[in-house]
């Protein structure tokens, strides 16, 4: 294959601002805090960091409401703190990668407040206002993805405007060409400042249909290969996202992305399931983004057969030339450890870790963090359905010991989500000082990765096992060969391969001593081994 670009070969690690690292002691996670946390980052081997949104913002939903996209919120810092982190990263080999909310603003943005004053206002026509339907009922029938209509009334101007998610997010309009120039505005400002690449919020929700047209029920047995969504779940959601012409929209961006150098990226959160739709973003000749986000592993039934067929299914969807990637745990979702459950962390660690494309880690999940019972949710999404909060999986990074596990220098109860219970035995410091912990296993993994070619760039192909609970599969580039095998059981379970007679086990996910017998490698339960063919 060509020399790979980097963020083909990188590993991306996703840092939620106001959980990371606090260094003024207000119990908030900011930026100076993610710069003196770089060395970390550095030394776990991690290529390029994403980070959630640090915009201006009135935190409705904790900065995916944007009221300045060109600034930074004081919460978080000033932009001499951005740059300074951007500056370090970039000394460190990091690349940064920041996130941009496209498809809505703030209830308080200057446009929003303008385009609210008056119908005959300049930026009216930057969001989407309609008339009331018969009897003063919404525009339509569409439901926002955090529970009830998609629509809020204005009394003022006697309109509603559509909001996808919280009425404290309206949606822009992009079928405005003012909009449009704005907001790639705003990428260039970005891309001018030395980021490199993006993460785009919701990517597929930035064109809804033209005409506005009511989305149909769905079947009452359709089957979800994601999570349970609520309320939103009782439609299909044909009309209000991902209308034919959004890849016109992203062609466009791609241009923009790629005048720059050296090459940036553009990651889209493309939450389709069909495959097929789903690969479309990638564009045609691969002229929209670079990856649309895969979480078709997030929901995964834990077994060697689902994962593998989720496996082969993405990598048969790709368009020719398109590199995958993979997820396992993100800001939106439970923790990956309580999710699959603690016995499977290390498989997923090195499933991760060895699946052909750009993997991407969430902060905590290189320790097992664990999601935590929040009682008093603040997520704007568990105020309307309190089951799909999400404050759970955004609890303070566990540095060390200490009473407030090294996020903060403030009091644990003055910290903005409170800690995991087992914050005092699961943290940096002490699996540091452990050979055989997590934290362990990842830098092992990741150091592993980056040697062998054969991982981080390399082909993929499935190995067929007689156990069902094996998931095998080779990585390849030029003479080196690599194979993994994984045990999804609770068991343990002898695997033979013609190949492993002059083989040599490389790394285990026990970070035991691993022997081959004869042509035969032994798994414990939940384990998994690399072997260099």
């Amino acid at each position: 294959m060509s020399e790979p670009v980097w963020w083909q070969t990188a590993v991306i690690y996703q840092i939620y601002p106001r959980s990371f690292q606090d260094s003024n002691g207000d119990g908030i996670g900011d930026l100076p805090g993610i710069t003196h946390s770089l060395g970390y980052l550095a030394d776990l081997g991690i290529d390029a960091v994403w980070i959630s949104p640090f915009y201006t913002s009135p935190m409705a939903d904790f900065g995916y409401d944007v009221a300045d996209y060109t600034d930074v919120d004081p919460l978080f810092g000033t932009m001499a703190d951005f740059d300074r982190l951007l500056a370090a990263a970039h000394r460190l080999g990091i690349r940064v990668i920041v996130d941009i909310v496209p498809n809505h603003t703030s209830d308080q943005h200057p446009w929003f407040l303008e385009s609210r004053s008056s119908t005959d206002n300049a930026k009216r026509d930057w969001y989407i206002w309609r008339d009331a339907g018969p009897a003063g009922s919404t525009p339509n029938n569409w439901l926002s993805a955090f529970g009830g209509p998609a629509w809020e009334w204005d009394p003022v101007t006697a309109q509603y405007y559509l909001h996808t998610f919280v009425p404290d997010q309206p949606d822009l309009n992009w079928r405005n060409p003012a909009v449009v120039e704005a907001m790639h505005d705003v990428y260039r400002f970005w891309l001018d400042r030395g980021v490199d690449g993006f993460r785009i919020d919701v990517a597929h929700r930035i064109m809804k249909d033209p005409e506005l047209r009511d989305n149909p029920p769905a079947p009452a047995d359709r089957e979800s290969t994601f999570k349970w969504m609520g309320e939103y779940e009782s439609q299909l959601h044909i009309h209000d996202q991902g209308h034919p012409d959004i890849h016109d929209e992203y062609r466009d961006l791609r241009t923009i992305i790629d005048s720059y150098q050296p090459p940036r990226v553009l990651i889209g959160e493309v939450h389709l399931f069909e495959l097929e739709e789903w690969a479309g973003y990638y564009g045609r000749d691969l002229g929209e983004m670079h990856m649309p986000f895969n979480f078709t592993l997030l929901y995964a039934p834990w077994t060697a057969g689902e994962v593998r067929k989720r496996v082969d299914d993405l990598e048969a969807a790709l368009p020719p030339g398109a590199w995958p990637n993979y997820v396992l745990g993100n800001h939106d979702e439970p923790r990956l450890a309580t999710r699959f459950g603690a016995h499977a962390t290390r498989v997923a660690a090195m499933l991760l870790l060895t699946l052909r494309g750009t993997p991407t880690l969430y902060y905590g999940d290189e320790l097992g963090m664990e999601q935590v019972p929040i009682k008093n949710q603040q997520d704007p999404w568990a105020v309307r359905e309190p089951e799909l909060g999400r404050d759970g999986c955004r609890t303070p990074m566990q540095w060390d010991s200490s009473t407030s596990a090294g996020f903060s220098a403030a009091d644990p109860a003055q910290l903005w989500l409170p800690l995991e219970a087992e914050h005092a035995d699961r943290n940096v410091a002490v699996q540091t000082d452990r050979p055989d912990s997590l934290l362990t296993l990842y830098r092992r993994l990741l150091a592993l990765r980056r040697s062998m070619p054969a991982l981080h760039r390399g082909d993929y192909t499935p190995v067929n096992s007689t156990s069902e609970d094996l998931f095998v599969f080779e990585r390849s580039s030029g003479d080196e060969r690599a194979c993994i095998v994984l045990n999804f059981n609770d068991r343990p379970i002898r695997f033979d391969h013609e190949g492993f007679a002059d083989a040599e086990p490389v790394l285990s996910t026990t970070l035991r001593r691993v022997a081959i017998s004869g042509s035969a490698v032994s798994l414990a339960p939940h384990e998994g081994v690399i072997v260099r063919l």
